[in-house]
């Protein structure tokens, strides 16, 4: 069975985020609200005070600019650098394609709708250099956006800031 181009795509966006959650768990966080309701998880998350680092995976965080619901791949709470809580976007990008495209309205749902500071972590090597380049532009015009990582720039982040 040959799986389809979207398929894969998933398939490699799983792979990433996996390993930002093996960074995560590697910095002593522990994943809470796995089997509690996505749109209850950020409830659950914030007020769960038996963890001191704690996350939570696809934490929905209310609508987004055109009124859809949004929700993000990682939620954290407990960071002694980010106290008020950290947002985790990945975006993997293998080959040519369409999420470069959609940086544009992640930026505005980041600095509109989003609850907390936020790093979007992208990799893969196939998104157009001057998309990220003009991502990363954005962290000084959206104070929600603190960052824009690859996955090794982002792992020495977190080994300093984690």
């Amino acid at each position: 069975m040959t799986r389809t181009q979207g398929g894969r795509a998933n398939q490699s966006g799983n792979v990433l985020e996996r390993t930002v959650e093996g960074t995560l768990l590697g910095h002593g966080y522990e994943l809470i609200g796995g089997n509690v309701l996505k749109k209850q998880r950020l409830g659950y998350l914030i007020n769960s005070t038996s963890l001191t680092k704690r996350y939570a995976r696809q934490v929905y965080i209310g609508p987004g600019i055109y009124g859809t619901d949004i929700y993000v791949d990682f939620y954290i709470i407990g960071s002694a650098t980010i106290p008020s809580g950290l947002i985790i976007e990945c975006k993997w990008q293998q080959t040519g394609g369409s999420v470069d495209e959609k940086l544009p309205y992640v930026n505005l749902n980041i600095q509109n709708c989003y609850p907390a500071a936020t790093i979007v972590l992208i990799d893969g090597g196939g998104m157009k250099p001057k998309a990220i380049t003009w991502l990363k532009s954005q962290v000084t015009q959206n104070q929600n956006l603190l960052a824009v990582h690859n996955l090794s720039t982002f792992i020495a982040w977190t080994n300093n800031n984690l």
